[in-house]
């Protein structure tokens, strides 16, 4: 054993890196020698009965495949290694054999009742690997058994296999196309799966095999647009291409009423009055069959829940969610891309080829757009010169009379460039800056003729050719400058250029009668060692003089053709005899004589420089046949839009039986939960995600993407189902409520994990208590949205506000445990049964069983204690649903950390001025976070912050919540800061809303009026609105009000005034707010302030808020 590995090293069997292979070297003279004996270690090492050895032996192998050496010649010994009980030398056998099973078939074949064992393993990576080789053995008699195995792993356990099945599925339909039925079964299975591991890779399965079937999408839209933020990076691009196609077919154009209506203002604004009078009907009738557009909401969740990926760090990504917006979106969205397209140009100049070539297409269009970042697109004298070109094709796009002048500073540094290809670019560039805007011509002009003097033949050469375009447009003007290249024939040699100027002369002789005989004569001379396109300018030249000038050159022109008549090329001689019978009368020559002159001196139409990149975006952006500019391979094409919207019904979901669970079971739900539940530091704030399955994916996605999280409409919405349905069904309560009772005693009897404690309420007495709060409570199910939410935020507000008096710490530090002792648990419910006091309660309704009360106040008061330990961590921190929340730190970026932020309208105890932010940090990594701070803030002058004590540890799936202050100044700028852990820092930041920037004050009306009158004139802003249906009860009115604003209600004698009152927390700068109600949905919105600023964004705010 010891002899062989030194053999094969010699041999050059693993020879390390940088020493040359002996056995490979023809010079060494080893290519005679035997190479029997060339991999025969690896070979007893993988036939011993050691692990070890076998395994040393795989990562060798392994190692040889990664340096790209050829290992096939192993196969025998590995394959049969197949079967090994370790699993990690089954993983490398596996990794080896999806690498050489394609090519050594037959052998792969003997093994493959091995690889239908390894899909039974119960480790998923081999699972996985097993299918993964079986699938790379493409061979048509094993079809029927790659099918059954797809079909099995699709139904895996392990998200992992069901992914490997995915990738499975193209490999099949490539070997035998034939099984496309049942392959699409196998994907419409697959696309229910809720995991984001699979999302991408079923999507590709589905592009791959049956792209046209978009009606598998469907049912599964909105959960991809959900799931898109937490899939892969590589998946996100093929799952967002595909929803772009989706979307051209299902939803209508954004832009199509805006398209409609410019073509109507032109024909207004050129049309005469009497083609006005004959357009009317007809665009009345097609104004009358468009209606007005209303984006669908699918629509909008597509475009809301990809915007966030334009920050992805991968460019693929962003390049693609780039296209999505600029096909789908409205033209006043579209812009969002700019910045982001603008980031990818600091990345490799790969990326900026790609990404430069998609902007030079948008900036045709779209050329607002990328206008604010012009700089951006300088080039810089290290960019290869197909960025140069890249550059300066966007830069010329971007080219409009308030930025020419800038522009053509920038081009006439890049004329001095050494790069050739580059300066004829930029003169060209130069030329269609002229062409399209007619205030630079001359300059453009006289700058280009300037450079007819350059040492440079080719900058010289590129002048004439552009000059000769922009002298087409206004020639007569010109004939000094014709007169200056006219000169230049001695000097140029480029061909191009002396064709042109040679054209010029022609075209315009008569401008110039007595300089274009003397070039002719020139050319003459020399026409023999001319290129042929210049010869064929020289005879054009003469044609024309003749016909013009015939004194001067006629016999010139007869002397050029004899030359021409007898030239090597047969087009010169073709052209010199036509032009012959053609100018000079003779008596075969025909009826064309006499049309000489026209044929020869019309008029022609002048060049129209255009960019390349005009009609390249009928390719889909992003794509390798916009790349190209030609269609590849596989390319599908983007469809139009719909002249009608397809049934947006079909992408709704019906929400199976089995998952919606009783009022009973949500209510024990409720109850059990501590204060914050333990999945939060999973599912993320809200409650809904353990109470209702089905609409749990959609939610995460939807927080996820836009930053926020609205659980108290989601926990509204519960609370309403949840009386709505005991109303309902109390019959069904009656006849199980006796055999629940029986339960709950046996389980109290046992001492189970919902024993009481002893200070819980359990007596008869508050039982009977209960009974008449219960029945109270029942009929109250029927109330509407808005009453609810309002009672629960007064709840909430009169909880926060008793807390105020017990927190005296400038902070608050709040860790909670998994494990949390049955006793110490509150549930929400808590506060709304103290609050039921407040209802009228109407006439007891008849109950045909005393039992079923009991039973409900038990599951309702149950794990419900009154001491102040149970309530201390609900009075001081406010439940994270009861308002707005939004995230610092997303789980992906913050690498298992992630962070919530919301405006707990408290006032901070450290500090008056400052606004309370209360921080929830969730850890979801398997790892302990240490020493969690805040260091490095970095605020514009005025601002501050109080940061929280620093947090020592954060065990794994724990969530702790602390509050911190900070100093707006009165102002929504951003409050920057790192969060840091002992291994990482996050940059992160929090910008307030301007209603988060006020704290409540209570007055009278008087003082209300009197305070309004001092704020009149510049500081009083007063808009008129509609208020929806929704929005026209008091409470609705209240609750939005005080919803987008920390304000305090004022009493108002008028029934149709509201009125509320507030002071910005750092200057304590008075801000009234009033809402008259006038007839109908009509409504005047008045806010009274000195910071004129705040009241413009607040009056926005609000109205947002009473829209909705």
């Amino acid at each position: 054993m010891a002899a062989s590995p030194a053999y094969g090293e010699e041999k050059g069997g693993s020879s390390s890196l940088g020493e040359p292979e002996y056995g490979h070297d023809p010079a060494s003279g080893g290519i005679f020698a035997s190479d029997y004996k060339r991999h025969d270690d690896l070979k007893e090492m993988l036939d011993s009965n050691k692990d070890s050895l076998k395994l040393e032996a795989m990562k060798r192998i392994v190692a040889m495949i990664a340096r790209g050496k050829n290992a096939s010649d192993l196969f025998p010994a590995v394959v049969k290694n197949v079967a090994c009980k370790n699993i990690e030398v089954k993983k490398l056998v596996y990794v080896y054999l999806v690498r050489y099973a394609e090519e050594q078939q037959d052998l792969a074949l003997l093994s493959i009742s091995t690889f239908q064992r390894g899909l039974k393993d119960p480790n998923q990576l081999i699972r996985a690997s097993a299918l993964r080789v079986l699938s790379s053995i493409r061979v048509p008699i094993i079809v029927p058994i790659m099918m059954l195995a797809i079909k099995e792993a699709a139904s895996d356990m392990s998200p992992y296999v069901r992914k490997t099945a995915a990738h499975a599925i193209p490999k099949l339909y490539s070997l035998d196309s034939d099984q496309k039925d049942q392959l699409i079964e196998v994907i419409e299975k697959l696309l229910a799966d809720k995991t984001t591991l699979v999302a991408g890779s079923v999507v590709m399965a589905f592009e791959e095999v049956c792209p046209e079937r978009i009606d598998l999408i469907h049912k599964n839209y909105r959960k991809l647009c959900n799931l898109l933020i937490d899939v892969e990076e590589w998946g996100q691009v093929v799952i967002i291409n595909m929803l772009t196609r989706y979307a051209r077919t299902q939803f209508l154009s954004p832009n199509q009423n805006e398209s409609l209506l410019e073509e109507s203002a032109e024909k207004a604004f050129y049309g005469s009055e009497e083609e006005d009078t004959k357009d009317a009907k007809a665009e009345a009738a097609s104004l009358a069959k468009r209606k007005p557009y209303v984006m669908d909401p699918d629509h909008r969740l597509l475009l809301r829940n990809t915007k966030p990926l334009l920050q992805s760090r991968n460019a693929a990504v962003v390049m693609a969610v780039a296209q999505l917006y600029f096909h789908l979106a409205p033209k006043a969205e579209v812009g969002v891309i700019a910045k982001a397209l603008v980031r990818l140009l600091r990345s490799h100049s790969e990326v900026q080829y790609v990404v430069l070539q998609n902007v030079a297409t948008m900036s045709i269009k779209r050329r607002g757009m990328f206008e604010p970042y012009l700089k951006s697109f300088y080039i810089r004298s290290t960019d290869p010169t197909q960025i140069k070109i890249l550059k300066l094709e966007v830069l010329t796009n971007l080219a409009n009379e308030t930025n020419i002048s800038t522009i053509l500073r920038e081009f006439q540094t890049y004329i001095r460039s050494m790069d050739k290809d580059f300066v004829a670019a930029t003169i060209q560039a130069i030329g269609r800056c002229a062409t399209n805007i007619g205030k630079v011509r001359d300059t453009c002009l006289n700058g280009l003729v300037q450079l007819l003097s350059n040492r440079d033949e080719l900058v010289v050469a590129e002048s004439v050719v552009v000059i000769k375009k922009l002298l087409q447009m206004q020639p007569a003007q010109h004939s000094e400058i014709i007169k200056h290249m006219a000169k230049l024939t001695d000097n140029i040699q480029v061909p191009m250029a002396r064709a042109s100027i040679l054209w010029l002369i022609g075209e315009y002789c008569e401008h110039v009668p007595k300089i274009a005989p003397d070039v002719l004569r020139k050319m003459a001379k020399s026409f023999t060692n001319e290129e042929d396109i210049v010869k064929l300018q020289v005879i054009n030249l003469a044609a024309k003089l003749y016909l013009t000038n015939s004194k001067q050159s006629k016999l010139l022109t007869q002397y050029v053709l004899n030359l021409a008549k007898y030239d090597q090329n047969y087009d010169i001689r073709d052209r010199a005899r036509f032009i012959r019978q053609l100018i000079v009368p003779t008596e075969k020559s025909g009826a064309l004589n006499k049309y000489a002159k026209k044929l020869f001196l019309a008029q022609k139409p002048a060049p129209i420089l255009e960019s390349s990149f005009k009609d390249r975006d009928h390719f889909q952006l992003g794509s390798l046949s916009h790349l190209l500019n030609a269609k590849a391979v596989g390319y599908q094409e983007l469809p139009d839009w719909p002249d009608e919207a397809p049934d947006p019904s079909v992408r709704n979901v019906e929400v199976p039986e089995w998952t919606k669970c009783t009022s009973r079971e949500k209510r024990k739900e409720k109850v059990e939960k501590p204060f914050y539940s333990d999945s939060e530091g999973e599912s993320g704030p809200t409650e809904s995600a353990d109470s209702e399955p089905e609409s749990d994916s959609e939610e995460s996605g939807s927080s996820s993407s836009s930053g926020t999280s609205s659980s108290s409409s989601d926990e509204e919405d519960e609370e309403e189902e949840e009386e709505e349905e005991e109303g309902s069904g109390e019959q069904s309560e009656d006849k199980e409520g006796e055999e629940e009772e029986e339960k709950r005693k046996k389980r109290k009897e046992k001492g189970g994990p919902r024993k009481a404690s002893p200070g819980s309420v359990g007596s008869e007495e508050e039982e009977a208590e209960g009974k008449k709060v219960k029945k109270a409570a029942r009929p109250q199910g029927k109330k509407s949205r808005a009453e609810t939410s309002s009672e629960e935020a007064s709840a909430s507000e009169s909880s926060s506000s008793g807390s105020d008096s017990g927190t005296e710490a400038p902070t608050v530090v709040e860790a909670k445990r998994r494990k949390t002792a049955p006793s110490s648990k509150a549930g929400p419910k808590e506060i709304s049964l103290l609050d039921l006091d407040d209802f009228t309660p109407p006439p007891p309704q008849p109950v045909p069983s005393s039992s079923i009360i009991s039973t409900s106040l038990v599951t309702d008061l149950e794990g419900l204690t009154l001491t102040d330990t149970s309530l201390a961590p609900a009075l001081l921190s406010p439940a994270f649903g009861a308002v707005r929340t939004y995230e610092l730190l997303h789980r992906m970026a913050g690498e298992g950390l992630s962070v919530e932020y919301c405006f707990s309208r408290r006032p901070f105890p450290g500090d008056p001025h400052m606004v309370a932010v209360q921080i929830q940090i969730s850890n979801n990594t398997d790892a302990e976070v240490k020493s969690l701070r805040v260091s490095e803030p970095k605020l514009l002058a005025g601002m501050r912050i109080q940061e929280f004590p620093e947090i020592e540890s954060l065990a794994p799936g724990d969530t702790a919540s602390v509050v911190m202050g900070i100093d707006f100044c009165d102002s929504t700028q951003t409050a920057n800061f790192q969060l840091c852990t002992h291994t990482r820092h996050f940059y992160v930041s929090i910008q307030p809303p301007v209603g988060e920037l006020m704290a409540p004050v209570f007055m009278s009306e008087n003082e209300f009026r009197k305070e309004q009158g001092k704020l009149t004139g510049m500081s009083e802003i007063t808009e008129k609105l509609t208020l929806p249906e929704k929005c026209r009860s008091d409470h609705a009115i209240v609750q939005q009000v005080t919803s987008a604003a920390n304000v305090g209600r004022v009493p108002c004698g008028a029934d149709n005034e509201y009125r509320f009152a507030a002071k910005t927390v750092t200057s304590g700068s008075l801000v009234l707010i009033t809402l008259e109600w006038r007839e109908g949905a009509a409504a005047q919105l008045t806010v009274n302030s000195e910071k004129m600023v705040i009241g413009t964004m607040l009056v926005k705010d609000i109205i947002q808020a009473l829209a909705q």
